[in-house]
């Protein structure tokens, strides 16, 4: 058989390979390892009036996402402290909603991809907020984390010493991460009083203030009006 033949059956064999039907890419986690790092940010937020911000995190599938927020203080006069949050999948769908002055969102992740959170300060058109956000991802255990058949190939290798460590570490990070936040949300707490006494410490200083100059003012002007009683003419004519 000539070779040009050959090089074109070749050629024939290897576009129908590629063209063949049924055969679909799944959307599938990467590989990381035996452990999963666990990312986590807070940081306080100033939002004007009517405003509207979001944040986009990337979180893999089967993690645990969490969200803590917290108003620190309003200005403006109405003063509404309810914030309003939400958590968006990657596909768009609402998650979780809250209208709360503070609150917190946990759910598992089902997808991989960037979740969007979004805080809106509507109730107080001409007022701005303070937020403290505490969010983050973390990951218990490894089973969730690699395939059946790559956790069957960590068994083989692994002994029960080392497997048996890495679950303890498993266990100790989620520990650490759950600790993390709760010291976070008592931070949030303090400075949330913080700011609450030094406005209640302003608030009775001005109003302090305003009291004297009323006390002050009033009495001035019932000594001019009892004066006024007692005043004589000294221009007027002798006998």
């Amino acid at each position: 058989m000539p070779e040009h033949l050959w090089c074109r059956i070749l050629l024939l064999l290897l576009l129908l390979l590629l063209v063949r039907p049924g055969i679909r890419a799944q959307k599938t986690e990467p590989s990381t390892g035996l452990f999963r790092g666990s990312d986590q940010y807070d940081f306080a937020i100033l939002l004007p009036g009517s405003g509207y911000q979001c944040f986009w995190h990337f979180t893999h599938q089967s993690g645990r996402f969490y969200l803590t927020y917290m108003v620190q203080w309003v200005s403006g006069m109405s003063a509404d402290r309810r914030l309003h949050v939400t958590v968006l999948s990657p596909d768009g769908l609402l998650v979780a909603s809250l209208d709360e002055p503070s609150g917190q969102i946990n759910f598992q992740t089902q997808e991989t991809g960037f979740y969007q959170m979004c805080l809106g300060n509507f109730v107080n058109k001409y007022g701005n907020m303070q937020v403290y956000l505490d969010f983050g991802v973390y990951y218990e255990g490894m089973g969730d984390l690699e395939r059946e058949d790559e956790r069957e190939k960590y068994e083989e290798q692994l002994n029960s010493t080392i497997s048996s460590i890495q679950m303890s570490a498993s266990k100790l990070n989620t520990y650490v991460v759950n600790m993390w936040r709760f010291y976070n949300y008592g931070r949030m707490k303090r400075t949330t009083d913080h700011y609450l006494l030094v406005s209640n410490s302003n608030y009775i200083s001005w109003w302090s203030a305003a009291q004297s100059i009323v006390i002050l003012t009033a009495g001035y002007l019932q000594l001019f009006i009892i004066k006024q009683f007692f005043h004589t003419q000294t221009n007027k004519p002798r006998c």
